[in-house]
């Protein structure tokens, strides 16, 4: 999103105006941003102040503090490997280190081709299934080094059918 289009100027003032009436809208703002684009780049960010009002230091503020928010483009598939407590203990650094090998990436960045991001996730709740990972959502319990490679596999299949 290197040079936003009027069309995307456009999306993005609506999303303001959607919540034009609330008293703090900063996040259900960027909320909307994200999903709709799937990053926030500052260029977006110095939109939303413009429109809002809202410094730009204080929306970079925002972006960079949650994780769930990007301020560079995701993977196809993002692979969130959680580092919590039970699943670091049952073997997630292996996990997410096998990932980083497998895709020639760092968690936190994306592959190439863009079909991969991964991500170092903090306890997402599923310590009774320990080592967890989710890709898009789908949980992968008691996840092992093992599985790692099989699943790469299935995904980047998926990735060439334009799945």
């Amino acid at each position: 999103m290197a040079r936003i289009s009027e069309v995307g100027v456009k999306k993005i003032l609506e999303i303001c105006d959607r919540y034009a009436d609330e008293k703090t809208p900063l996040m259900m703002i960027l909320s909307d941003i994200q999903n709709e684009y799937g990053y926030i780049p500052l260029e977006v960010q110095k939109i939303v102040s413009e429109k809002t009002g809202i410094s730009v230091a204080e929306i970079y503020g925002v972006v960079t503090f949650y994780s769930f928010f990007s301020l560079e483009p995701k993977g196809k598939f993002v692979i969130g490997c959680c580092m919590g407590t039970a699943c670091y203990v049952k073997g997630a650094q292996q996990i997410i280190d096998k990932f980083s090998e497998l895709l020639g990436i760092a968690p936190g960045q994306t592959t190439a081709d863009g079909l991969f991001t991964i991500d170092s996730l903090r306890c997402i709740g599923a310590c009774g299934i320990a080592p967890a990972v989710t890709i898009n959502g789908k949980v992968y319990p008691k996840m092992t080094v093992d599985m790692v490679a099989p699943v790469v596999e299935e995904y980047r299949a998926k990735g060439g059918n334009g799945q």
